[in-house]
Order: structure tokens, then sequence, then C-alpha cells
């Protein structure tokens, strides 16, 4: 029969009649209700207080015997909500730790490109100083070309997720919702990680001595 909507698997269910279940499945307690009650509470910090009473009603209706276990579940909503509010979180704060170790991870990466371009162009930097370049000159060069490697890594990196969106989506039947500003927001980040991360090799860059880096071979 396969799964319903919320996941439950109905090839592990039993149906039967309630006349069956009431007189062979519950036993003794054929004179109570079967299934679910439903209760609705004025205020949400009234749940805990009514769960309890309810309990203690239900325990005392079924006869139940101080220290015995219960016959029957009391479910707090607002817990279960409270629960899943959590999940929610926690995967939320993996999610997001994911994301910054795999930016400080790409920003690194620029960094070290960035380091190992101002070394192999030292002596472009000696000429450049030398025919009249200044310092802001050399560091906006060298930031400009740390923007527009982290600014391509993520546009590539966009691509790539709503190139594996669309399959999915079509894999599985599953609407595909692209927000541009979210894009946006993304690329926008990548930027912001360029220039951090390059801030450092352009400073090096625009703080060589010209004569020491119109010698460097």
């Amino acid at each position: 029969m396969g799964q319903s909507a919320g996941g439950n698997d109905y090839d592990d269910v039993v149906y039967v009649p309630v006349s069956t279940f009431l007189a062979k499945i519950q036993g003794g307690l054929q004179t109570y209700i079967a299934g679910t009650i439903m209760v609705e509470v004025i205020a949400d910090e009234q749940t805990s207080a009514v769960a309890a009473r309810i309990g203690e009603l239900l325990r005392d209706r079924h006869n139940i015997a101080a220290g015995a276990d219960d016959d029957f579940t009391v479910k707090n909503l607002t817990e279960t909500a409270s629960r899943k509010e959590e999940s929610t979180q926690a995967l939320t704060l993996l999610l997001a730790s994911i994301a910054a170790v795999s930016l400080l991870v790409g920003g690194i990466g620029i960094m070290n490109i960035m380091l190992v371009s101002v070394t192999e162009r030292t002596r472009e930097i000696g000429v450049r100083v030398a025919v009249g370049a200044k310092p802001r000159h050399i560091l906006i060069q060298f930031l400009i070309e740390s923007l527009a490697l982290s600014v391509m890594g993520g546009l590539a990196g966009v691509a790539l997720g709503l190139v594996g969106a669309q399959r999915l989506a079509l894999r599985f039947a599953w609407p595909m919702l692209v927000r541009l500003d979210v894009i946006g927001l993304a690329v926008g980040f990548s930027a912001l990680v360029g220039i951090c991360f390059g801030l450092y090799p352009a400073y090096k860059a625009a703080r060589l001595d010209p004569i020491v880096a119109l010698r460097y071979e």
C-alpha cells in the first residue's frame, strides 16, 4: 500500500473491525472509549497542568493501583511542538556549522592562491610601483582579483545547486522554488569572503619595497 504523507508504512498496519478490537484486543477496557480523545485548553501555559489532571482522572477511572503503569498515553502537543522546534534549531545549527567550515576552507584557499600570485608577480609589482603606482593601487588591484575569484566560485556553486535541485525535483516530482534574493545573498557572501581573505595578500603586495621587488628573480 505504500506510505502515508507523514511517512508511516501502511504495509505494517493491520485493520480489524471495531467490535473485534474491543472484544479480543482491548480486553477489559471494552467499556471505555477506543481511540483518541482530543482536549483543548484556553491558554498554552495551562497545557501541562491540564495533562496532569487528565492523567490522574484516567488512572482513577481505570482503577489503576498506585505505582502501576498507565494503560493509556497522554500527549502534550505543546511539548511535541517544542521538541520539533528544538530539532529544527539543532539541524539549522548543524547546517550553519557545515557552511561556516566550507567558507573558512574556501577563504583559506583563496588567500593561498593570492599569496602565490603575489610571490610570482613580485617583479611586476616592483615595475608598477617604479612607474608611479601607489600602494593603494596595488591593494585595490589584488582585492579586485580576489573578489573576482570568490564571485566566480559563488556563481559556480549556485549553478551546481540549481542543476542538482532541478534533477531532484524531476526525479521525485517535487516543486522547485528559485529565490533570487537568496541567490544574491549567497553570491554577496562569497564576495565578502573573498574580500576578507584577500585583504592580507593585497596588503602584503602593497607593502613591497620596489627596489627589492625589482631585484626579485
